[in-house]
């Protein structure tokens, strides 16, 4: 048997496949889908079963893409409403080819219909050998159960669904969807690529709840902000297939400019020094020098509206764009052909923004010269911020612009967060709504300041 974890890097994503006796399934697979083609033409094996856990709402499925790429069937767990053809897999119900049966086994919580799937390999003996958990059990932590029902019932169904995994013996590998980073898990979430079931009972602190009720306290207490757009991407995966990427011409300046001025935004992926130091007017700082590039661009823009992206190359660009797809973005008109250098030499307008490092903003914080910003997201602020303030996690930021703006002072406004990459999108979506003289902070962030004289404090917990 062949068995394979793919990772899509920017989501925190795994997929699998799995190949016997020449034929192959894809478990959750990812929106590009070049990688699963090319171990098929490597191992010579043909993709016949595409398989989803659920409906996913943090990326765009690539089953379409394979679909059409393979003639494979598409299986899914049993769900209403689905706009294209596909076969069902309910609790118990199994394929079987070569050596391998992949057993389905429902698994509701993160949503309804959520379905793990059991893997057999007869080649090596008769039990099962590994579970694809989805997004069910992670290694470290469990799923988050808020993005389909309400968080408490999806928490009490999720504990249930547990249980069942917990039945398994407890030298099965476990293969979750999702590792560290993915915002379908919590911060206790591992970047290992797997565990065991055993290792998981006894070192997944969730699986030592005990008692129904307070694990659904434990599962809905601090639960991090919904991935942007994953209404829009829910729908798009129970629509029709998308069965191809969107075409991605390279435009000139003037073109681009007049996207930009019928209402297209520019997402531009340079480094965020880069950014400040020169920019298009409006465009906003989403640097593919970190991970999430999709979901923080989804967090700035609406995923709906045209878009154009620049980078520091034009291959760059296209990589973006690709992952700016895998999140639900459509309307992608093309890349910014040169980039920033090419809309300069256009002879058409940048603007500047202040960029200072985290020792010069604890320097103006003790002269009284500025406001602080804090875009982290709330347990890193829990964990310790500067008292008065202002905190709005990033993801958060475009649904808070005018409370922001009336909280303005006569002092500037400065941003922050840890590095400096999710304060780069805070400055840009800022100024895009007309927030002017807002600072950027660079290396470093809110931690580092207490190495700089100024004093963290976290919240004092208030008793009732």
């Amino acid at each position: 048997m062949f068995f394979r974890q793919i990772f899509h890097d920017d989501l925190g994503c795994a997929s699998y496949v799995i190949a016997s006796a020449g034929q192959a399934a894809v478990v959750d697979p990812k929106w590009d889908v070049e990688e699963y083609l090319s171990l098929a033409d490597e191992h010579g094996f043909e993709i016949r079963y595409l398989l989803e856990t659920h409906n996913h709402a943090d990326h765009v499925s690539g089953r379409g893409r394979l679909a059409a790429a393979t003639g494979a069937r598409i299986y899914t767990p049993p769900t209403p409403g689905l706009g294209y053809a596909h076969e069902t897999l309910a609790d118990g119900e199994a394929i079987e080819f070569g050596a391998v049966r992949i057993e389905a086994m429902a698994t509701p919580g993160h949503r309804p219909e959520h379905t793990a799937y059991v893997v057999f390999d007869r080649e090596r003996g008769d039990g099962p050998f590994a579970v694809l958990t989805g997004d069910s059990l992670f290694v470290g932590d469990v799923a988050r159960p808020d993005l389909a029902v309400e968080a408490h019932e999806g928490a009490a169904e999720l504990f249930t669904s547990l249980a069942r995994l917990l039945e398994l013996p407890d030298h099965v590998q476990v293969f979750p969807g999702h590792i560290g980073g993915s915002l379908c898990g919590g911060a206790r979430m591992s970047e290992a690529p797997g565990s065991t079931i055993g290792y998981e009972r006894r070192a997944n602190p969730m699986l030592s709840i005990s008692e129904r009720s307070r694990f659904v306290q434990a599962a809905t207490e601090g639960l991090a902000p919904q991935p942007p757009n994953f209404r829009r991407i829910v729908d798009l995966n129970r629509g029709p297939l998308l069965d191809r990427p969107a075409p991605l011409g390279t435009l000139t300046a003037d073109e681009a400019a007049a996207v930009l001025d019928g209402g297209g935004t520019l997402i531009d992926s340079r480094a965020p020094v880069q950014w400040m130091a020169g920019h298009v007017p409006g465009s906003l700082s989403v640097t593919i020098v970190h991970a999430t590039v999709g979901s923080r661009a989804a967090a700035a823009v609406d995923p709906a509206s045209p878009v154009i992206v620049a980078a520091e190359t034009d291959a760059q660009a296209h990589e973006v764009a690709a992952r700016l797809e895998a999140v639900g973005f459509r309307d992608l008109r093309g890349i910014l052909g040169g980039g920033v250098t090419s809309w300069r030499q256009a002879g058409r307008p940048t603007s500047r923004t202040e960029s200072i490092p985290v020792a010069e903003l604890a320097q103006r914080l003790r002269r009284g010269e500025v406001s602080l910003l804090d875009v982290r997201d709330e347990n890193e602020w829990e964990a310790g911020h500067v008292a008065g303030s202002l905190h709005v996690p990033l993801l958060a930021l475009s649904d808070e612009l005018e409370s922001i703006r009336a909280s303005a002072d006569e002092r500037r406004l400065a941003v922050a967060c840890t590095v400096g990459n999710r304060a780069a999108v805070a400055v840009s979506i800022l100024e895009r709504a007309g927030i002017t003289g807002v600072i950027h902070v660079h290396d470093g962030g809110v931690e580092q300041l207490s190495h700089c004289g100024i004093e963290l404090t976290a919240p004092v917990a208030v008793s009732t």
